[in-house]
């Protein structure tokens, strides 16, 4: 019998806690709160969680802050982050993203939400599609068992939600994908979930990989395609 995934929250909100221990049990989760930045960064050095759920407005020192932390700490850095924030403008979506954060939960959320994402990162983590090979597009190479993707010689730093969504464009090249289908190594599909975080992680790839890299199409409507790269 496998171990019970372990999931550290940093939420200063109880009630939020509360419902959100309850889900993760009831998931078969392991889920252990803290709340203030400070010792929520110390608790994912000592219990080097499997996840991260991490609230932005927290006493001490704000999520943004913790984010950049973990991602600066060796033993910590491959955690899977998702941030809960009532900060809903796009910059703050990017700038976590950037951080390094997976993926960015607006609330109020519903649990069920919120626990089909951690579902998705943590079976990212295990998918056999990523440790098969290399895949080069155009400068770019994809080393897809150690999440890594260079432009030439030189590292693109990617998110394991922005790797995860370009490995799926790249695999289904030519092929439009809706928004729940990129996110949905994921979802099910009769999941009635209505995500625009997609488009963020769209934006921020588009960044990254920089103004030579155009291939990836928005098909209005429907969502998005990668086009083959000469």
């Amino acid at each position: 019998m496998s171990h019970k995934k372990r999931i550290l929250l940093i939420e200063d909100e109880e009630d939020i806690a509360s419902l959100l221990k309850l889900q993760a049990e009831n998931l078969g989760y392991k889920l252990h709160v803290e709340v203030d930045g400070v010792n929520g960064f110390l608790a994912a050095v000592r219990e080097k969680p499997d996840l991260i759920l991490l609230d932005v407005m927290l006493p001490g020192q704000n999520g943004f802050d913790v984010c950049r932390k973990i991602k600066a700490t060796t033993d910590i850095k491959n955690t899977p982050v998702i941030i809960l924030s009532a900060k809903t403008e796009e910059l703050d979506m990017i700038l976590g993203l950037e951080l390094g954060a997976d993926d960015y939960v607006a609330k109020p959320f519903s649990p069920q939400l919120l626990f089909s994402k951690v579902k998705a990162v943590l079976r990212r983590n295990k998918d056999p599609e990523h440790q098969v090979k290399t895949i080069s597009f155009g400068d770019f190479t994809m080393e897809v068992d150690r999440y890594i993707v260079r432009q030439g010689t030189k590292p693109v730093s990617l998110t394991l939600s922005e790797f995860g969504i370009l490995r799926r464009l790249l695999a289904n090249k030519g092929k439009v994908l809706t928004r729940s289908q990129l996110l949905d190594d994921v979802h099910n599909d009769d999941a009635l979930i209505v995500d625009r975080n997609i488009d963020v992680h769209i934006a921020s790839l588009r960044k990254k990989l920089g103004p030579q890299f155009d291939a990836i199409e928005t098909v209005r409507g429907v969502g998005y395609r990668l086009k083959e790269i000469a």
